[in-house]
């Protein structure tokens, strides 16, 4: 229970400077309504949450095998770099919709953050090549593939490196 200061008004003769302060059965009763409304309040946002995570957790295994699916070009259930690099170009050509050769922040449509975007720019133009993109793709590949046998399986697509980098490539 958190406590808060609550005053119900200000009572008593206000021109001598006296107040009564609320006796200690209304601020018992202020404080069991606080408190029935916070303990509502977080019973429901467990709830929610509870629910939102068995969502999560009972879809992760369709998209990762999905995803691997898309990305294993010769079907042996693990993505190595050349195809991780392949679909990436791939999906570069796709979002360069303005055929310069480069990808923006907004062409990259929420795939990198501002941070990431800045360390994947090397030469600080704004824009990443095609080179700066299949670059990006290796260093996540790389760090989804913790044991290095050079291929990432479902296991490692669903580790916090590899959604990392299926972000990039979805």
């Amino acid at each position: 229970m958190m406590f808060l200061p609550i005053l119900v008004g200000t009572f008593g003769n206000v021109s001598d400077g006296t107040h009564l302060l609320p006796t200690f059965v209304e601020r018992v009763c202020i404080m069991s309504s606080i408190e029935s409304e916070d303990v509502s309040m977080s019973i429901r946002g467990k709830g929610i949450l509870t629910t939102l995570a068995i969502t999560l957790i009972g879809t992760a295994p369709a998209w990762s095998q999905s995803l691997l699916k898309t990305l294993d070009s010769d079907h042996d259930g693990t993505v190595d770099l050349a195809e991780a690099k392949s679909a990436a170009s791939k999906l570069f050509d796709k979002l360069d919709r303005d055929h310069d050769g480069t990808l923006d922040r907004r062409e990259l449509r929420g795939r990198l953050n501002a941070k990431d975007f800045v360390a994947a720019d090397p030469d600080n133009d704004g824009t990443l090549d095609k080179n700066e993109f299949l670059a990006l793709v290796e260093k996540r590949f790389k760090a989804a593939n913790p044991d290095n046998d050079a291929m990432i399986d479902s296991k490692e697509l669903k580790s916090a490196a590899g959604r990392s980098l299926v972000t990039l490539l979805k």
